[in-house]
């Protein structure tokens, strides 16, 4: 029985039956599901050539590959204050801080809703509405036009231009209108009451324009 095995094998292969038996071999199901996958395939592929490159690149640029990440960080950072200095998102920004978030009310409408707020010690909404006064009032007098989206910054540099003597309290007043309004610094009564006489104060000045004729 062994004898009659052994004379059954081939001794002597030649090349094309070789290589068709191992095709044959490779073919069967043990090899295929050993295989990897076009996938695992694929991204072995990209990690060859992205190693590849990086050791380029660390090889040909001072110090190395960490310069690199460096430098792209850099770019990113530069892209985005950029854009929100003068792009879309410094729009977005400059709207979102925006005096008048609604419909302007009359002055008076503003300076009353604030003394109701300080009278019941709800000194937020007291220094948000006494500003807006004093920016309405400004607005009535024809010393801002009616702008939409202007920031309370913007409304306090237009209006020191004309008002000199009372420039610095009202940027003291923007300010104090932005921490309360929109950096959620709690205000207080002392707080509301430097808005009350920067409101009285800008009521009795005369812009320059006008004193000079």
């Amino acid at each position: 029985m062994v004898t009659r095995f052994l004379t059954e094998v081939p001794v002597d292969i030649d090349r094309d039956t070789a290589r068709l038996r191992a095709a044959e071999e490779l073919s069967g199901e043990g090899y295929l599901a050993a295989r990897p996958s076009w996938l695992t395939e694929a991204f072995n592929w990209v990690v060859e050539k992205l190693l590849g490159f990086l050791e380029k690149v660390d090889s040909a640029v001072p110090g190395g590959i960490f310069a690199v990440l460096l430098l792209v960080l850099v770019l990113i950072v530069l892209v985005v204050v950029i854009r929100l200095k003068s792009g879309p998102l410094a729009t977005s920004a400059k709207s979102g801080r925006a005096v008048f978030a609604g419909q302007r009310k009359a002055s008076g409408e503003h300076r009353k809703a604030a003394e109701e707020a300080a009278s019941r010690g709800d000194f937020d909404d007291a220094v948000r509405e006494r500003f807006r006064a004093v920016v309405r009032s400004l607005e009535e007098r024809a010393l801002l036009d009616e702008k939409s989206g202007r920031t309370a910054d913007e409304a306090a540099i237009e209006a020191g231009r004309l008002l000199p003597d009372v420039a610095v309290p009202l940027r003291a007043g923007a300010r104090l209108f932005d921490d309360v309004h929109y950096g959620g610094i709690p205000a207080t009564e002392a707080g509301y009451r430097s808005l009350s006489e920067l409101d009285e104060s800008c009521r009795r000045a005369r812009p320059v324009a006008l004193a000079a004729g």
